[in-house]
């Protein structure tokens, strides 16, 4: 499992949200300079945590963008699998794409490497990271 830019990226925003939303929404802007991340990868990467229901947002002069809700309630799986998709250490895993699974004397351990990783993730939460 390797986490991408993208994923690393979506909890940096989240982090930065959490952080300084008691002033108000923050704008993408104010993350793209006190994060140094490019506004066009920023976009996509807001989108889709809005998309999915973690963060509101609101247009105009005091726009952007607020958790909508505790930082608590926030698990790193379910950001980090917004960003990711899978976060499964090998293919088999997360699909039925191997033929060889019944016979596979490693498809085990992946499975028990891949609840590992997600236990771990839903047991942390963004306030933990704050």
């Amino acid at each position: 499992m390797l986490i991408s830019t993208k994923g690393r990226y979506a909890l940096m925003i989240m982090t930065y949200i959490a952080e300084h939303q008691h002033n108000g929404a923050v704008s993408l802007k104010d993350i793209a300079e006190n994060k140094g991340m490019g506004m066009k990868y920023l976009e996509i990467i807001v989108s889709s945590l809005t998309k999915a229901g973690l963060l509101d947002s609101s247009r105009g002069k005091n726009g952007g963008y607020r958790l909508n809700k505790a930082a608590n309630d926030y698990t790193l799986s379910e950001i980090l699998h917004v960003a990711e998709g899978s976060l499964a250490p090998v293919a088999c895993v997360e699909s039925d794409c191997c033929e060889n699974a019944s016979n596979c004397k490693t498809h085990e351990m992946w499975l028990e490497l891949n609840e590992i990783i997600e236990h771990f993730l839903l047991t942390k939460t963004l306030k933990d990271i704050l």
